[in-house]
């Protein structure tokens, strides 16, 4: 981690403080060849050791890096000043493609997006768009729905928790799914919500996790990055169980947590670069769910024989109906980032 405000740099001051902070060399800008490589960076709100949102999205570049032969640059961002600076800093230094992980980073693409218009910009969770920004919304709601079906089944108190850093739009609309999905299976379940405050606190995503526990919840559907690493440790020491989100976290704590409802982020990450790379990106809404593979629901092995077999099969069922895009059950939530405008309800 690091503290720092941007004043003014040079380029080079700059860029050698861009490797600095994010652990990665820039190298040179062309290949043994001399063709030009293709420059990205990746901006996270949070620590990139999260094992989760931030972790999958490192991945993701490092994915682009070796697949692509690309040059790259990772920054973690503090605070909403950071987000504007780092993306003007990257498009200053002529990078092709810079991506803001997080709903938050809409705002601040949309206001320097323009005065680099040959740098692409791309933000995920994100449905703002220019004709050098992308939006790539992850219909997280459908794995999650999964997910709530096995909850559902398996709660004994039917009481379930949800945690979560803050309270951003996607993360509501998937609190949302999973729920409905429990409810699906289990009219009788009822749900604590909390928001931490933060995605960084791994002793207050404990301490929230603790309380719902104490409130009788015996499973907790956490999206808290790095603060849902104290839900795990809350959920082990009481003995209840728990939901992975993001990265697969199964290995995490394989002991308590069911599964993990995964956003492939290199395999979408990779999608993209391969379009500017290709002289191809438009800016445009990217959605990608269940039928693209991008999104899943993954049991953990370690406690599969725990999961009782109809509400695999049941969750199995909808997501055929997800991969064929004939579920219903979701509409109103789908994409549900874009919350000033939300779809009617499902019928």
């Amino acid at each position: 981690m690091y503290t720092i405000r941007f004043a003014r740099f040079t380029a080079g001051a700059l860029l050698s403080l861009l490797v600095a902070c994010g652990g990665e060399k820039a190298g040179t800008t062309a290949d043994s060849t001399g063709v030009k490589k293709m420059r990205v960076a990746l901006l996270t709100p949070g620590p990139i050791s999260d094992k989760s949102w931030n972790g999958i999205a490192h991945e993701g570049l490092l994915a682009i890096r070796d697949s692509l032969g690309a040059e790259t640059s990772h920054i973690q961002t503090r605070t909403p000043a950071e987000f504007d600076e780092n993306f003007r800093q990257y498009g200053a230094q002529g990078y092709d493609l810079v991506i803001g992980n997080g709903f938050e980073y809409q705002e601040a693409a949309t206001r320097v997006a323009p005065s680099y218009p040959k740098t692409n910009y791309a933000i995920t969770s994100g449905r703002v768009t220019a004709p050098n920004v992308a939006g790539i919304a992850f219909a997280f709601e459908e794995a999650s729905y999964q997910a709530g079906m096995i909850a559902g089944t398996m709660t004994k108190t039917n009481k379930i928790g949800l945690i979560a850093g803050t309270e951003l739009p996607p993360v509501k609309t998937s609190f949302l799914a999973f729920e409905r999905g429990a409810k699906s299976v289990n009219a009788k379940v009822s749900v604590i919500t909390s928001y931490i405050g933060n995605w960084e606190d791994v002793s207050a995503g404990k301490e929230q996790a603790l309380a719902q526990i104490a409130q009788g919840a015996d499973i907790i559907f956490q999206n808290a990055d790095a603060a849902g690493l104290g839900v795990f440790q809350a959920a082990r020491e009481k003995k209840i169980l728990a939901f992975g989100t993001n990265a697969d976290q199964n290995s995490v704590a394989p002991d308590v947590i069911i599964a993990s409802v995964v956003i492939d982020l290199p395999k979408a990450f990779l999608m993209l670069a391969r379009e500017v790379q290709a002289g191809t990106f438009k800016g445009r809404v990217i959605n990608l769910g269940v039928k693209d593979d991008v999104v899943r629901l993954v049991v953990n092995p370690t406690l599969r024989d725990r999961v009782p077999a109809a509400a695999i099969a049941a969750s199995d069922s909808v997501g055929v109906l997800l991969k064929a895009g004939t579920f219903t059950g979701l509409a109103d939530l789908l994409h549900g980032t874009d919350s000033a405008k939300p779809l009617p309800p499902a019928k």
